[in-house]
């Protein structure tokens, strides 16, 4: 019978002990019956997603895991977010991600990088936006969920080496964009095109219909677009071409639709599944379930936890989890043990004391006929950390799952 495997990711459910929550992480003390049963049945780890220390993103995160050397593919998020809302990405485009923000309107400093998490009216703001043209070159905007957007510059002429307008932080000026390389005439035009395209959101923004109803409202209007992560559409070779397995992509957020989309896997778009901390884990499931009627593989991402971190909220990251467990139970409950793989995991840590990426490891176990079950009996990143994967790279778990597939090349003789 064909064997089929399956990673979710909690995106950023790795933490750090909250005092909030007695010195233990949210995955530590969360209700997790399911993901319980996989660590004391399966093989638990701790993982690195791209090595010890280094703060991965989501992005360079997910190439890892799927086995693709992110400093040899990795071109700027800007393409991977562009291309997972749908935006055309052409040769010589330069791609941007966005967050729409709130900034004083004196002062051009960032009251809020996310707009309040706005998440109505977004589609009309954006369309105010695209088509506009900057000297030679063409915008392309668009909404993607919630606050984020992508943004891509079309003309001649143009490098992608440049800041980013967004300061990543609250309290300060939005910053001015400039080419890394003073000397680097292409991506000069760029930083010169961009710093215009923010002033001119601004403009058009400020007084827009949307922006109106929000203030009228007490919401923070959403009246800036940030830009950040320049990059250009990346070559990457194909998930099929690379593994000879059948990949569905089952995720939230443009940024890892864009992951899916270069790796030339099956993106499925779930209704109700919003990215946040109300989406719809049981339409994701069924999705997941759904996938590998046709799929050898399904990537699954749920991006709750991640949300959480970034808030600081430590009781709603529990929440995410048992969310997160509430999906894998019905993800157990209908597929066939004997020939499916699960691997469970983060593409990184999002500590909500930090509230932002970390460079801590994050647990992860791997489940399925024929693995080696250790003395682990709960998912949790000082749990995993006793077991019998010990500390491995996000990279090695492609070798991994192919070995237990049985369908990877022998190394030698």
């Amino acid at each position: 019978m064909e064997k089929k495997a399956i990673i979710i990711i909690g995106d950023g459910m790795g933490d750090r002990p909250v005092k909030e929550l007695g010195g233990f992480t949210p995955i530590e003390i969360a209700r997790k019956p399911n993901m319980s049963r996989l660590a004391k049945e399966g093989e638990c780890g701790i993982m690195d997603p791209i090595a010890p220390g280094i703060r991965a993103g989501s992005d360079t995160s997910h190439l890892a895991i799927l086995g693709y050397d992110p400093y040899k593919y990795y071109t700027g998020r800007g393409a991977f977010e562009a291309a997972g809302i749908g935006l055309d990405v052409e040769k010589g485009d330069i791609c941007f991600r966005c967050n729409f923000a709130t900034v004083d309107e004196e002062s051009f400093v960032v009251v809020d990088r996310r707009a309040g998490r706005i998440r109505e009216g977004t589609k009309a703001l954006a369309e105010a936006l695209n088509g506009m043209v900057i000297e030679d070159v063409k915008i392309l905007f668009k909404e993607s969920v919630e606050h984020r957007a992508g943004l891509v510059l079309r003309g001649e002429g143009l490098g992608h080496n440049v800041t980013d307008a967004d300061p990543h932080q609250e309290g300060v000026k939005v910053h001015t964009v400039e080419a890394i390389d003073p000397n680097d005439s292409a991506s000069q035009k760029t930083a010169r095109i961009v710093n215009e395209f923010v002033r001119k959101s601004f403009d058009i923004l400020r007084n827009h219909p949307v922006n109106i109803e929000r203030k009228s409202q007490g919401l923070p209007p959403a009246n800036i677009v940030l830009p950040r992560g320049a990059g250009t559409a990346p070559h990457i070779p194909s998930f099929l071409d690379r593994y000879h397995l059948n990949g569905a992509c089952i995720v939230e957020v443009g940024l890892l639709k864009g992951v899916g989309r270069y790796l030339k896997m099956d993106v499925i778009d779930v209704e109700g599944a919003t990215g946040s901390y109300d989406t719809d884990e049981q339409a994701i499931a069924k999705a997941v379930l759904s996938a590998l009627e046709t799929h050898d593989f399904v990537l699954c991402n749920v991006k709750a936890p991640d949300v959480a971190g970034h808030d600081g909220e430590a009781l709603k990251k529990v929440e995410t989890v048992e969310k997160i467990d509430r999906m894998l139970g019905t993800i157990l409950s209908g597929i066939d043990p004997q020939n499916t793989f699960i691997v469970l995991t983060a593409d990184h840590s999002t500590p909500v004391s930090v509230k932002d990426h970390s460079g801590d490891p994050v647990p992860i176990v791997i489940w399925g006929e024929g693995v080696r079950p250790d003395d682990v009996d709960c998912f949790g990143e000082r749990a995993c950390a006793k077991g019998g994967l010990g500390r491995i790279r996000g990279f090695d778990v492609m070798n991994i799952l192919t070995n237990l597939l049985s369908i990877q090349e022998k190394f030698g003789a």
